[in-house]
């Protein structure tokens, strides 16, 4: 085994795309260690064990979090700064944020009562960056997966996909009530405005953190995956077997492809100044409505609140 050299953290490595990158990740990069943050300590022995086996690389640890918890959260980056300080693992080089949720509804609550879309997409990317950040060394890329879907418009998201409604970090943070968001729109919703929020924290760490860049990536649609399993039986079928159809066309990517370019996005040169929108890999801009700086910083002080860290 290569000894490793440098750590990059990962979420949202068990499955779909991210399961593809964290592989790709491995057999590239044989002197980093990939350090994948996953849900239940068994879950995170299996997969690493899985992703060593698969790749012939055993640079692979888990770290056990839900993201869905502020206070595992804090407890994931806990363990990695004692992991650096007892010198256990390489120096901090990079962080892959690519674990996501796309509900069925608006209704759904985190442990700590946040609307589940915003808190996991969000406010779970936000503390963990916040908590670790004065452990990249310089130099380190950040990416968070986003989305298409926050541009709202039939053109990046073929009409699937409401378009974000950004109404302040507090208000969407909280849960929704009633029939209306119970809805698979209402979820859909969340979702688009969620990847909205990723766009505002990526300014907004590029403005703060000059030592590191941080970008976000949209892999764009990517049928097939795991991403709408919490919608019903109807949207579930079509996307993992009837929008696959889309692979052959530029509309669409297979996982296989998408996870490929997931990896690159941290393994590639230097691909734009900090704060860039990395579309499959091509630096575009992102939606009018994602260059906001009133919000960007209303969002990182309304995280910093929710999160109870200090907004500097």
């Amino acid at each position: 085994m290569t000894e490793a050299t440098k750590t990059l953290l990962m979420t949202g490595a068990s499955r779909g795309i991210g399961r593809v990158a964290a592989e790709r990740l491995l057999r590239d990069r044989p002197d980093q260690l990939l350090l994948v943050v996953v849900r239940g300590e068994e879950a995170g022995r299996r997969l690493a064990r899985e992703l060593a086996e698969r790749t012939g690389n055993a640079n692979v640890r888990p770290v056990s979090c839900d993201l869905g918890s502020l206070a595992q959260v804090r407890a994931a980056a806990e363990a990695v700064r004692a992991m650096l300080d007892e010198r256990e693992i390489p120096p901090l080089a990079g962080f892959l944020g690519n674990a996501g949720v796309q509900m069925a509804s608006a209704a759904k609550a985190t442990a700590d009562g946040f609307e589940a879309t915003f808190g996991i997409n969000v406010l779970a990317n936000y503390l963990l960056l916040r908590l670790l950040a004065d452990r990249f060394e310089a130099g380190a890329r950040v990416v968070i997966t986003g989305s298409e879907s926050h541009f709202g418009d039939f053109r990046h998201n073929l009409g699937l996909v409401p378009a974000p409604r950004w109404t302040g970090t507090r208000d969407l943070a909280r849960p929704g009530t009633g029939p209306e968001a119970e809805t698979v729109t209402a979820g859909r919703r969340a979702y688009s405005t969620s990847k909205l929020g990723v766009q505002y924290l990526v300014h907004a760490f590029a403005r703060r953190f000059p030592e590191i860049d941080v970008y976000a990536y949209t892999p764009g649609l990517v049928p097939g995956t795991g991403l709408v399993r919490d919608a019903g039986a109807i949207q579930r079928f079509g996307f993992r077997w009837l929008l696959p159809l889309l692979w052959a066309t530029p509309i669409a990517s297979s996982p296989q492809v998408a996870g490929v370019k997931l990896a690159a996005a941290v393994t590639m040169a230097r691909p734009s100044e900090s704060g860039a929108y990395l579309d499959r890999g091509r630096v575009v801009p992102s939606s009018p409505e994602s260059y906001d700086e009133e919000r960007e910083e209303e969002l990182w002080r309304g995280a910093a609140e929710l999160c109870g860290v200090p907004v500097s």
